[in-house]
């Protein structure tokens, strides 16, 4: 690695959840990937000083600031990272491309497609300009899905007709389970849609290099209250499970299930794509693996074959270790910050840009127009 790289100042705001893998990933792309700049983790943002303090302690950012504004203006930061809340993306996303820094922003990326439109404005006026943004979609960055893209794009499976994706967690089922923000509308957008469903439909448009034009969907909400820890209840405003069909501009049809109830699944998100010639099948339970079927293998040798994905020359593996030694999801931020930093060192565009966000902020309010008007099909703004 080069000893003389210079340094991109990162301020990130929110320091729960994503925050923490995010922490993992300014801290140690730069130390396995040769990247053009070394991130500096500059400043941490967070409403309560004493938790955001704490936070920035042990996760190694130099500074903290109570006030997403403040962060912003900061001369010692170069690039905002968005880790709260879909609420605040919008007012934090514009602020930090209008005052010429990178963008960085968790997905989904807006809780409305006004919101959305409202930011992709901003990043492509800010483009112009040389300032970059994009979505973190981190599923993108597993190998073993990165490898499938390429399969497709290959032409390994030929033309795609069938597409379907799941992802299910269990983690709501209880129904004495406590009140959370992503459970309330206005902070969250929408429920597992936003949080589960958002991820796979990036994965299908992502592996199959089309988009989806249109949905039939069914969403429910199977609990409708929920404790909130001082003996008291507060209502469930977002829909616990997401359920629809939909056509891809290419002419493929696709399922499509998120739901957060599915007992005994923890991080089930699956993938399976149909071929005229092949098909692939991805599990994140199992996230090394891809499942690959040659439609061009002899009938008597003809089977999904088990592909470790932990070769060199596979996508992002050859920054890691040695063959057969497996990733995991901290690894998926990593190459996040990979492709980001080097598309600011290059001066180039990333992807998921704020535009990919935005069309599948267009598929997810689809969907709940969708369920709303009892399946009625619905047709996606080109």
């Amino acid at each position: 690695m080069s000893d003389n790289r210079g340094e991109i100042g990162v301020g990130m705001v929110g320091h729960a959840f994503m925050g923490a893998v995010h922490s993992q990933a300014w801290r140690n792309a730069h130390r396995f990937f040769d990247l053009p700049l070394v991130p500096r983790l500059a400043v941490l943002g967070g409403r309560d000083e004493t938790r955001a303090k704490e936070a920035a302690a042990k996760f190694g950012w130099a500074a903290v600031e109570t006030d997403w504004a403040a962060l912003v203006r900061r001369d010692d930061v170069q690039l905002v990272d968005i880790c709260t809340p879909g609420d605040s993306h919008c007012d934090i996303a514009v602020a930090a491309l209008e005052a010429g820094k990178h963008v960085l922003c968790e997905k989904p990326l807006a809780n409305s497609v006004a919101e959305a439109e409202r930011m992709t404005a901003a990043a492509e006026a800010a483009a112009a300009r040389g300032v970059r943004s994009m979505v973190a979609f981190n599923y993108r960055r597993v190998p073993a899905l990165a490898l499938a893209r390429r399969l497709v794009a290959e032409g390994r499976l030929g033309t795609v007709r069938h597409v379907r994706a799941v992802y299910l967690q269990d983690w709501l089922s209880d129904p004495e389970s406590p009140m959370t923000w992503r459970l309330r509308r206005d902070r969250a957008g929408s429920g597992s849609l936003g949080d589960l469903g958002a991820h796979i439909v990036d994965a299908a448009q992502f592996v199959t290099g089309d988009l989806v034009t249109g949905v039939s969907a069914l969403t429910e909400t199977f609990v409708r209250s929920r404790p909130t820890g001082d003996g008291g209840t507060d209502e469930v405003t977002v829909d616990d499970a997401a359920l629809f069909l939909a056509r891809f501009a290419g002419g493929a049809i696709g399922s499509f299930e998120a739901t957060r109830y599915a007992l005994g699944r923890k991080n089930a998100m699956r993938l399976e794509v149909n071929g005229s010639r092949g098909s692939l099948a991805f599990d994140f339970e199992s996230m090394n693996e891809l499942s690959f079927f040659d439609g061009d293998d002899p009938a008597d040798a003809a089977g999904f074959r088990r592909v470790l994905v932990t070769e060199a020359d596979h996508p992002y593996v050859g920054g890691w270790w040695p063959p057969g030694h497996l990733l995991g999801y901290e690894h998926t931020f990593v190459h996040e910050v990979v492709d980001l930093v080097n598309a600011v060192g290059a001066g180039t565009d990333p992807a998921p840009s704020f535009a990919d966000g935005l069309r599948v902020q267009r598929v997810l309010a689809a969907v709940e127009d969708s369920a709303a008007a009892n399946a009625a099909w619905q047709q996606i703004p080109a």
